[in-house]
C-alpha cells in the first residue's frame, strides 16, 4: 500500500503592496493616487495645549486615520496628552494597540495591570525624557504628580487603536448592566452600583 502526501504552500507579502491608501470619506475605498494631496498626510495643531478644565484634569489630542486620512492602512497614530497639576488619564485600554508613551513636561506616575489571575500592577513615576510601554489589550492610567502642568505624546501600532474605558465601559453602559451583576462583580449593595451609574 503505498501512502501519498500532498500539501498546499500559502503565501502572504507582509509589506504593502501600495505607496499608499489615503482613506476616502466619501466611501469605503482608498482615494484614487492621482488625487491625493500634502493635507492627507499632515495634521497640524499638535502645538496647541489642550482643555484641561474638566473633572479628571486632563486633556486628550488624537491623531489617527480620522485627522490623517492617509494613515489608513499604515498602523500607525499618535496622541498628545495635557495634565493639570494631578490631572488623570482614567484606568483604561486600546483592544487593537501598544501603546509607547514619551514625557515632554512634567512628571507621572503611569502603570498597567497584568491579566488574570495575577492582576499584577506594574508601575513607575516617569521624568521629562522617560518612555513607558503599555502592552496591547492591558489595562493601564496616568497621573501628573507635579505642581505644575505635563505633556505627553504617544505612539500607539494602529492607526485606530480604540478605547475604553474601565468606568464608562462597566457603569456607563446603554442599556445598563444589571444592578445585580454589577453588585456581585464588585461585591457591594446594588444602591451604590445605581449610586455610581447615576453619575455615568
Amino acid at each position: 500500500m503505498a501512502l501519498t502526501f500532498c500539501c498546499l504552500t500559502f503565501a502572504v507579502d507582509p509589506a504593502s503592496l501600495q505607496d499608499f491608501c489615503v482613506a476616502d470619506s466619501n466611501s469605503q475605498a482608498c482615494k484614487n493616487p492621482a488625487w491625493v494631496q500634502a493635507n492627507d498626510f499632515s495634521f497640524s495643531g499638535l502645538h496647541n495645549p489642550g482643555n484641561t478644565g474638566n473633572p479628571f484634569g486632563s486633556a486628550i489630542t488624537p491623531v489617527t486615520v480620522a485627522q490623517i486620512p492617509a494613515l489608513n492602512t499604515l498602523g500607525i497614530s499618535l496622541v498628545r496628552i495635557d495634565y493639570a497639576p494631578w490631572g488623570v488619564v482614567v484606568p483604561h485600554y486600546h483592544p487593537r494597540a501598544t501603546e509607547i508613551i514619551t514625557v515632554i513636561e512634567g512628571s507621572l506616575e503611569v502603570g498597567f495591570v497584568t491579566s488574570n489571575p495575577d492582576n499584577r500592577l506594574i508601575s513607575k513615576t516617569l521624568q521629562k525624557g522617560d518612555v513607558f510601554v503599555f502592552p496591547v489589550g492591558l489595562v493601564h492610567f496616568q497621573r501628573n504628580v507635579g505642581h505644575m502642568n505635563a505633556v505627553t505624546i504617544s505612539g500607539l501600532n494602529s492607526q485606530n487603536p480604540g478605547v475604553i474605558t474601565i468606568g464608562n465601559a462597566v457603569f456607563g453602559s446603554k442599556p445598563d448592566i444589571s444592578t445585580d451583576i454589577l453588585a456581585k462583580a464588585f461585591q457591594v449593595d446594588k444602591n451604590i452600583v445605581q449610586q455610581i451609574q447615576g453619575k455615568f
